[in-house]
């Protein structure tokens, strides 16, 4: 009896020493607001929105430890509507990342549909965090984002140093015959020290239609925040131009944006202008007002609200689609985490 016990520790020892060589965890977001959309001229809608501040979602990461200072790692994030149960991004298994990777003393090498570095940037130096306001995509209703992630990504981030760090990544078009229709690339670079935040990105997405190159289209931005503990101070510049397949010039525009966020015991305040100036089509402008703010009742669960609103020149049709048309978004809604 003593031996056999004997023998089930040993067994118990080793496979908590093999088990803590690897981890998994199991999160998500649930996250429903009541959410208001005016369109002038237009109408009105009111319903129940699902990831106004963060994408509501189930995710599971992990890391193994592989020894000599490597490790393996992946994530699977899907999206859903916590409205109707729904699948979000279009239905997909994990829409939202699906990626494995190694990692050591080089960085990271992740493989799989990931965020664009864009994207990231942006999610960087947004007072609101690409959410809150603008139908639950912040300072994304304006800037481009490209669709915020990439199929077929390889993606390679060096390791932090004084500071600094950064990314690139090439989604692969896998289109026959050309490997750069349909394909895209990002890179990205971020320093943070004290109260500084600066970061830059690019973007270039070759567009398709049929499986033929219609050109391209790209972004280049810089943008920053610095903290100054009672308010903190946001900017960004982005510059955007569009070709088609023969190289001549069909989109050219610029989108700025200051913003300014400060912590208030459990509330948190944010606000900003971003200004879309079209240089190409005349009367295409926009101008975008946001609003937001959020009260934590926990560390995993805040109330939030938030005002926004886009006014477009006669031709300009930034958020609403239409021509002419300014459109606004008032909600209030609750986020958990877990």
């Amino acid at each position: 009896m003593n031996k056999s016990l004997l023998a089930f520790a040993v067994l118990g020892a080793l496979a908590t020493g093999a088990f803590a060589q690897s981890s998994v965890t199991v999160y998500g977001v649930v996250d429903v607001g009541l959410e208001q959309t005016r369109l002038s001229p237009g109408g009105n809608t009111t319903r129940l929105s699902s990831g106004i501040q963060s994408g509501s979602r189930l995710g599971f990461k992990g890391n193994e430890d592989l020894g000599g200072g490597l490790s393996a790692s992946f994530q699977l994030e899907m999206g859903l509507d916590a409205t109707t149960g729904a699948a979000g991004q279009g239905g997909l298994a994990f829409g939202r990342q699906s990626w494995v990777g190694l990692n050591g003393g080089f960085g990271s090498l992740k493989l799989g549909r990931q965020y664009v570095p864009l994207f990231g940037a942006l999610d960087t130096i947004d007072p609101l965090g690409t959410g809150i306001t603008g139908d639950g995509s912040g300072i994304s209703a304006v800037f481009r984002s490209f669709g915020v992630r990439m199929n077929n990504t390889i993606n390679y981030s060096t390791p932090a140093m004084g500071g600094f760090s950064g990314e690139v990544a090439y989604g692969l078009g896998e289109v026959s015959g050309s490997t750069s229709t349909g394909s895209q690339w990002g890179a990205a670079g971020t320093y943070e020290g004290g109260p500084l935040t600066v970061v830059a990105a690019y973007h270039l997405q070759g567009q398709t239609a049929g499986g033929a190159d219609t050109g391209d289209s790209r972004t280049a931005l810089v943008g920053g925040a610095y903290d100054l503990k009672a308010v903190k101070l946001h900017a960004a510049l982005a510059t955007n131009s569009d070709k088609d397949a023969a190289g001549a010039t069909t989109g050219k525009s610029r989108d700025y944006m200051l913003g300014i966020s400060a912590p208030v015991g459990p509330v948190s305040v944010m606000a900003s202008y971003v200004r879309h100036d079209d240089r190409l089509v005349p009367n295409a402008d926009a101008a975008y007002w946001q609003l937001g703010a959020t009260y934590a009742l926990s560390k995993r669960t805040n109330f939030y609200t938030s005002y926004s609103t886009i006014r477009n020149d006669s031709a300009g049709a930034t958020g609403s689609g239409v021509p002419g048309t300014d459109i606004s978004w008032l909600n209030v809604g609750i986020r958990h985490k877990f």
